[in-house]
């Protein structure tokens, strides 16, 4: 039989410290619970324990703080963030029916090594969990130890076993309290023997195994006469020292290892506690839910389980939908192939639903035309990809009249994810069945068991109306309706044609790129192993480092867990100190050329020879759109390589694409909200923004401005707007932080409203709790409140940017919308075909190229009532590249 048991307070310490905050809506942090259960989690199922319990230091002195008044004295209290969790765990452990123990006067460690005596003697195992080493001293035969480590979200663990620790401290694991004795614990506050560190006491417990042989034998002890007079003065602290470091296993505990027994968790109260917690993931992993596992109507509580029917008679299809166009909405949600369609409305007492089916339906064309017209309003979720559907089956995509997803991610931006599972959770703490149910395509096939799939349909159709009688009012009430419906509901049509439109690529042309870096990496490889003066693997960390650092010679950066770094940072701060840097350099980044865009593009070219990306409108925290399979906003344009990339990016024969860049937008964003006088009028006036930064902060006429002095004042005013450190300048510009700090100072002095700015935007974040855009974006900022230093630094960045960069991309987003509009009243051929940061991409005949271009500037520039005027820029030209030279 075999007990495992957790050291509390040292697990929920490292998870707390190695997994990034996480808050609930009203702020409760939660990451050092979820890190705890997620290390419980995997413990579990690598041990499948027998018994399982916790325990836990609690308030108050002990015995070892009455025998030695420093001890742990220097220690601080725990964060807020982490003391406020500690009692949150211990219910969710209640929950899980796992026995916890805690007992005035002694520590957890004390009860650990008594749990772990008492196990041995009825013959039970025991397997110690902890990230402090103190208990290593408990390993016996039957006890073992896993130390556990946290970092970045990744936990590792390394088991000791007397034959572990043997090999790893060279002496048997009860002598780890003499280890203690002689070097002391700083983080405990036991003194050791004052002047005696690791290396000795190591040394001299390797050879004399404790404190008492080695005192007892003091004058034959084989060490250097300082090391003898050190013992000798510290002999009563070294006593001291091992009583304080001694876990003593003789607690009075009403404990019994049966009573550890593993036994049910309490699915309902865990559930709940899940729920408040906003612990979705885990709520699917272990299959919670409200209530007892059954069937379909079970999970349906709750929903509005509408009064349904199938249609299948023409006259009833056009009877609904007559009936659908006079009312002021209906939800609808319809599966990817769009051969079935749930629409639910609101009747007398419980909702209605009608569902169609493509292969149960005469005329079901005819109804898609009908419901998806601009007569009848709908409610659906995630339109974007259902327009896009739509156009695909040569459907017109309107009469949306709100997007609960889109509303969703307004009022969580942070959330990452708004399927209608977890925002059932979140809204309304029940379950919905899952959307694969209905999302397979073959869910409504003549061999499926209908009733699952259109159980599924349904309560989500009910979720979407739901979800929308919630959050519609709350976007009001926190002032995001305007932005909602003159900004992200507009622009979801205009992703969908851009998506369908995509961007034609020239394919002879990429493959003929790709086939010259492959002779670029050949050279390089060759080059490589030459001044190796051996063949390895480039690409292994391990065998590069062997090489670079144990046969070349050059002197290490920083190891890491399975030997030397060598990341690029390492070997720009090597290059100089040997010719093979460079051509490893240069060979990285044209592998990742390759593989990554040559390849990654190549395969991603559909048969109209055009990569169709799909626009990303609910990922980023700021607003800005981003895009994936693939990422067209990744092109790399700084080197000259990857410049030629945008090449690639082509008309067609008889057009051209037209590209419009905003200029500097984020800065002229930042004189208007800052409203400082001296940016502004720079702005105004049309004045190089760089140049006049540098006039200020080096103290010289703009003509005399050098290069070198333009590149740093533009490294500071963008660093600016990112809330940049004095040592993140130093490094950007390559200049002493003491440099790098006097350029601030002196910016700050010049643009004294952006410095005033700065303060009063931190501080209105802090009591508001949030920061906003123009056009009343929101974020929310819970790390403002952290004790964490490095949290609550996050958090003044994020309120020091967001402003700028949410405002850029609600600007953007509404230019986009404007420049769609006018293309279409005035009847061009021209579409908009990407977006990417600052610029827009329009594909348009040759005819139409001047009024294009005109066009853009136009919407662009006019896109919002500034105190600085916008300026975009454009050109055009054959490819991407050269409508943006």
């Amino acid at each position: 039989m075999k007990l495992m048991v957790i050291d509390g307070n040292s697990i929920i310490n490292r998870a707390f410290y190695g997994i990034r905050m996480l808050t609930t809506r009203d702020g409760t942090p939660t990451n050092a619970v979820y890190g705890f259960l997620t290390i419980l989690q995997k413990l579990v199922d690598e041990e499948r324990p027998d018994a399982l319990c916790v325990t836990f230091d609690r308030r108050g002195p002990t015995f070892r703080h009455l025998a030695y008044e420093g001890y742990k004295a220097q220690r601080k209290g725990m964060p807020d963030e982490l003391a406020a969790q500690v009692p949150i765990l211990k219910e969710v452990l209640d929950a899980m029916n796992i026995p916890r123990y805690e007992l005035e006067g002694w520590e957890a460690d004390d009860l650990i090594g008594t749990i772990s005596v008492r196990d041995a003697a009825a013959g039970w195992d025991t397997v110690i969990v902890t990230g402090d080493k103190d208990s290593l001293q408990l390993i016996t035969g039957r006890t073992r130890v896993k130390l556990v480590t946290t970092r970045m979200g990744q936990t590792t663990t390394k088991e000791m076993t007397p034959a572990a620790f043997q090999e790893a401290y060279g002496f048997e694991p009860i002598h780890m309290i003499d280890l203690k004795a002689l070097m002391g614990d700083a983080s405990d506050n036991i003194p050791g023997v004052k002047g005696i560190g690791e290396k000795t006491a190591m040394d001299l417990i390797q050879r004399y195994h404790s404190v008492e042989a080695l005192y007892a034998g003091l004058e034959q002890v084989e060490a250097k006469p300082a090391v003898l007079k050190k013992l000798a003065e510290g002999r009563e602290q070294a006593r001291m020292s091992y009583d304080l470091a001694a876990i003593h296993c003789d607690a009075p505990l009403d404990f019994a290892p049966e009573d550890a027994a593993r036994k049910p968790v309490n699915r309902l109260a865990l559930y709940e506690l899940f729920l408040k917690l906003e612990f979705s993931k885990l709520i699917d992993k272990m299959g919670l839910s409200a209530g007892p596992a059954g069937g379909v109507e079970e999970q349906l509580q709750g929903v509005g389980a509408c009064e349904s029917e199938q249609v299948t008679d023409r006259a009833r299809m056009e009877e609904l939908l007559a009936l659908w166009r006079q009312r002021d909405h209906v939800a609808v949600l319809a599966t990817p192939s769009l051969d079935a369609v749930c629409v639910e409305w609101g009747g007398e007492g419980a909702g209605k639903a009608a569902l169609f089916f493509a292969d149960k339906l005469e005329g079901y064309n005819d109804f898609l035309r009908g419901v998806f017209s601009p007569e009848i309003k709908k409610v659906v979720h995630d339109a974007k990809t259902l327009m896009e559907r739509l156009l695909a089956e040569g459907l017109s995509p309107e009469g949306v009249v709100f997007d609960t997803a889109l509303a969703a991610y307004l009022l969580a931006p942070t959330d990452g994810s708004y399927e209608l599972e977890k925002l059932s959770v979140t809204y309304f703490n029940f379950e919905v069945p899952k959307a694969r149910d209905y999302l397979a395509p073959d869910a409504f096939g003549p061999l499926a068991d209908p009733a699952i799939p259109l159980a599924a349909l349904m309560s989500h159709t009910a979720l979407i109306e739901l979800l929308y009688q919630t959050l519609a009012p709350r976007l009001e009430e926190l002032g995001m309706r305007r932005l909602y419906d003159a900004v992200e509901l507009p622009l979801c049509p205009v992703l969908a044609e851009m998506e369908r439109a995509g961007m034609l690529v020239d394919r002879k042309a990429l493959a003929a790129f790709g086939e010259m870096l492959d002779g670029r990496i050949d050279a390089d490889v060759k080059e490589i192993y030459q001044q190796a003066g051996e063949e390895f693997n480039i690409n292994s960390t391990q065998q590069l480092g062997h090489i670079l650092f144990d046969k070349l010679g050059l002197p290490p950066v920083k190891k890491t867990k399975t030997g030397y770094s060598t990341n690029a940072e390492v070997l720009e701060r090597l290059k100089g100190q040997h010719p093979i840097l460079d051509v490893i350099l240069d060979y990285r980044q044209l592998a990742k050329l390759k593989s990554t865009y040559v390849d990654g593009l190549t395969k991603v070219i559909a048969q109209d020879g055009r990569i169709h990306t799909s626009f990303q409108n609910t990922v980023t925290a700021t607003g800005r759109l981003s895009s994936t399979e693939p990422n067209l906003q990744n092109i790399p344009v700084r080197t000259e390589l990857g410049a030629e990339l945008r090449k690639m990016f082509v008309a067609p024969k008889g057009w051209k694409l037209v590209d419009a860049d905003y200029s500097q937008i984020e800065l002229r964003l930042l004189a208007h909200i800052s409203d400082d006088k001296v940016m502004q009028d720079a702005f105004r006036t049309g004045e190089d923004i760089h140049t006049v930064t540098a006039s200020q902060v080096f103290g010289v006429p703009p003509e005399a401005v050098t290069h070198e002095m333009r590149r740093r004042a533009k490294a500071v005013n963008f660093g600016i707007v990112y809330g940049i450190s004095d040592f993140s300048l130093s490094q950007d510009i390559g200049v002493p932080r003491y440099e790098a700090k006097e350029y601030m100072q002196r910016y700050f002095e010049k643009y004294s409203g952006v410095h005033q700015y700065m303060t009063d935007i931190v501080e209105k974040a802090k009591a508001d709790g949030f920061v906003s855009t123009l056009m009343g974006r929101r974020r929310w900022l819970p790390e403002l409140k952290s004790s964490n230093f490095n949290l609550r630094s996050f958090g003044e960045r994020v309120a020091l940017n967001m402003p700028i960069q949410g405002t850029a991309a609600d600007l953007m987003k509404l230019a986009m919308i404007r420049v769609d509009r006018r293309l279409r009243a005035e009847g061009l051929e021209a579409r908009l075909v990407l977006q990417v940061h600052d610029e827009l991409i329009v594909e348009c005949p040759d005819g139409e190229v001047e009024r294009v271009k005109m066009l853009l500037t136009q919407e662009m520039e006019g896109v919002a009532d500034l105190s600085v005027p916008l300026n975009a820029d454009s050109a055009a030209g054959q490819s991407w590249a050269e409508a943006k030279e």
